[in-house]
């Protein structure tokens, strides 16, 4: 069967909630999944598997909900997927310039237009956002933390989502190429 990586994004780690990285390896490993990595202490994991997505989430909130006490949402990417998040990066140069001014946020499902535009006009000199199918992305040149733009977008997006900023995006894929034997291929 064709194992196929996935990046395991959950929303919501930080402050208060904490997911500890070294214990959640090891009940991941416990579960079955292959090549388990995990990336600081804001809810970043890797695995590989030949689970369908569905399953891989299942199994993943289930072990979250019994040993860690989180219940919260889970993203699932696969590497194929997230290569393509970073190949479709509108603000490519901007990432390369200051990679935590950009971050890409996942969407559970497409936002509005009307809740993007409102979003969009409280950005000032030098923000940016695009929504590229499920994802958007987050041009903050200001700073994400002190952005009017990002706390609407967190108000007003509409659908449950989970951020990343540049550096961690790459630093995943990294991971994630590494738990599949792949190397980049650009």
């Amino acid at each position: 069967m064709k194992r196929t990586v996935y990046l395991i994004l959950f929303r919501g780690v930080g402050g208060q909630t904490q997911l500890p990285t070294k214990p959640l390896r090891e009940k991941l490993t416990e579960a079955g999944f292959e090549n388990v990595a995990t990336y600081i202490n804001s809810g970043n994991a890797i695995v590989r598997t030949t689970m369908s997505r569905k399953n891989v989430i299942e199994t993943i909130a289930q072990i979250c909900r019994k040993h860690f006490d989180f219940n919260k949402a889970i993203f699932a990417p696969t590497l194929a997927e997230w290569e393509e998040v970073i190949a479709r990066n509108p603000f490519a140069a901007a990432a390369r310039r200051a990679p935590t001014s950009v971050h890409v946020v996942l969407l559970d499902a497409e936002p509005k237009r009307e809740d993007i535009e409102r979003i969009r006009a409280y950005a000032v000199k030098g923000e940016r956002l695009e929504v590229i199918g499920q994802a958007a992305y987050l041009h903050t040149p200001h700073g994400f933390g002190t952005s009017k733009m990002r706390e609407k977008f967190d108000q007003w997006i509409g659908v449950t989502y989970t951020a990343r900023n540049w550096n961690t995006v790459l630093r995943l894929a990294e991971l994630g190429r590494a738990a599949g034997g792949t190397k980049k291929q650009r």
